[in-house]
Formats: structure tokens, sequence, C-alpha cells
């Protein structure tokens, strides 16, 4: 592995879903990386492939031949199959991996010694829990090395997730929980907008309407937190004033336990990645 940064290393993605594409999407962009020493496989959809190879000018394929010196080559492998596919892929790269590479897993709930146990190996591995928004640069990333992973290594990691969004980086015993917050988070926030969309045109305004005032609403409040600095709690308060409508509403909301629900939701949601993680590794464990 190079260490002097992303644009000498070469970076082989195992599995061509979103969020392997918004990661290479993000190092092509940023120009952090270089397209060439890219390298994108899958098992079988040649068609995604060539599409990808179109648009960012990496390398591709799902030749097993191909797919294998594109693994044996690199000096980061990123692990991108979903957690049912971990199982089967694991033995397929296994005899393809070495010590001098590094490990980039954003397999959820996975931790790394069940991947050092899994790949009998004791490589650098990077573990991350990325979310969905890093597809438009917005992502946030929570990220967590192995104790063989140096100083360079872990700062390679981290410039390869600063190109699509914020990195934190977290002992690997709080990545479950970073998957609660903000690998999960996105959907509450998007739960929460067909709530108010909902009550918008249950309330006579058109759809169109009810979705642009939703919508700029949301983003509105997420800049002013970014903007001012200040905590949401304070936020909220400026904009409550007392006996008035906003207090009537988050009264109405604390009735219903909102914020209750949303801590519950977070917990279940890394309880969950937790869960997941121990079912991929329970079948070999037994073996």
């Amino acid at each position: 592995m190079s260490t002097s940064s992303l644009l000498q290393n070469r970076i082989a993605f195992v599995g061509a879903g979103s969020m392997a594409e918004a990661i290479f999407r993000g190092l092509v962009e940023q120009e952090v990386a270089n397209p060439q020493h890219i390298y994108v496989t899958n098992r079988s959809d040649q068609a995604k492939l060539e599409a990808i190879r179109e648009t960012y000018g990496v390398q591709v394929s799902s030749d097993p031949v191909t797919r294998e010196s594109f693994i044996r080559e690199a000096d980061i492998v990123v692990l991108c199959m979903k957690p049912k596919d971990v199982e089967t892929a694991f033995r397929d790269l296994q005899p393809l991996l070495n010590e001098r590479q590094m490990l980039v897993s954003v397999i959820a709930g996975l931790a790394i010694p069940k991947i050092e146990a899994l790949l009998q190996t004791s490589m650098p591995i990077v573990r991350t829990m990325p979310n969905t928004s890093s597809t438009i640069g917005l992502g946030a990333t929570g990220i967590s090395f192995s104790s063989s992973v140096t100083e360079a290594g872990k700062q390679l990691a981290i410039e390869m997730f600063e190109a699509v969004g914020i990195v934190s980086v977290v002992e690997e015993s709080k990545l479950d929980v970073v998957t609660g917050v903000s690998g999960s988070g996105p959907a509450y926030v998007y739960y929460f907008m067909e709530a108010m969309t909902k009550a918008a045109v249950e309330g006579g305004l058109s759809e169109e309407d009810a979705r642009r005032l939703t919508l700029q609403t949301v983003m509105g409040a997420a800049h002013m937190v970014q903007h001012t600095g200040e905590d949401p709690a304070e936020l909220r308060r400026k904009v409550t004033s007392p006996n008035g409508t906003t207090q009537a509403a988050i009264e109405t909301l604390d009735r219903h336990q909102f914020c209750e629900g949303i801590v519950r939701a977070v917990f279940r949601s890394a309880e969950r990645a937790k869960e997941i993680g121990e079912q991929i590794a329970a079948p070999s464990a037994s073996k």
C-alpha cells in the first residue's frame, strides 16, 4: 500500500451497488483518486459495470480471472457486498488477499474481529458506516480501525470517505450506534417529511405545495443549525413562543412520545445492526 496519497493507490471495490458507486464517484469527482487505479467488480451484472466504466472512467470486470487479478493487485480492497453474500464472498476473497493490503468494510454490523476470523487474517482493517446521503456528497460516515492500521493508513481511509461527506472516528463498539443515528437516520427524516406532507394535504394544500413547503422547512432548519452553530434545543426554544402555535404543536408531539420514539428507534437500529453481524458469523463459527 502506498501511504502518501490515494492517487498512488489501487483501490478495488468488491460489489458495485449504490454505496460503492457513491464512494468511487466521490473519489473521481473530488480528484482524490486516479480513475484508472479504481477497479470495480461484481459477479454478473456486466451491463451495469459498463455503464459505470463509461460514466466514471474506472476499470470494471465481472470476469472471474480479471476480477481476481484486480483484487490481488489492489492496495485497498473495499468490501461492499450485502450481508447475506458475505460468507460466500469471503471464501472467494480469502486466497486473494495479503498483509500489505488494507481492507475497508462498509458492511453493516460486521465487527472487525469477525472479519479477521472469517478471512483468517491479521491484515489492516477499516470498518465504516456511511449513509445514503453519500450519493450526493453529503454523507456522514463513522469509521473505526483495527490495531494493525497505521497512522498513514488511517489518513487514507478518512480521505476516502471525506470525498463523500464528513467523517467521525469512533471506537468500534460505538459503530452500531452510528448506524442507528446517521446510517438509518435519513429514513427517519424522510418519514417525518412524509407525515408533514400528509398533514398539509389533509389540511387542504395541494400535493405540490405540501412537498415544497415541507422540503424547504427541513432544509432551512438543518441549515440554521449548521450556520448558527447553535444547539437545536436552543433554536427550538427561540421558535416556541409561550402559549403560541409552536408550543401547542410541541406539546402534542410530547404527548405522543415523539422524542422517546426517536431514541428507541436509534437504539433498535443499532441493536439490529449487531444482530445482522452476529448472524453472518454464526454459520462460520460452527464449522
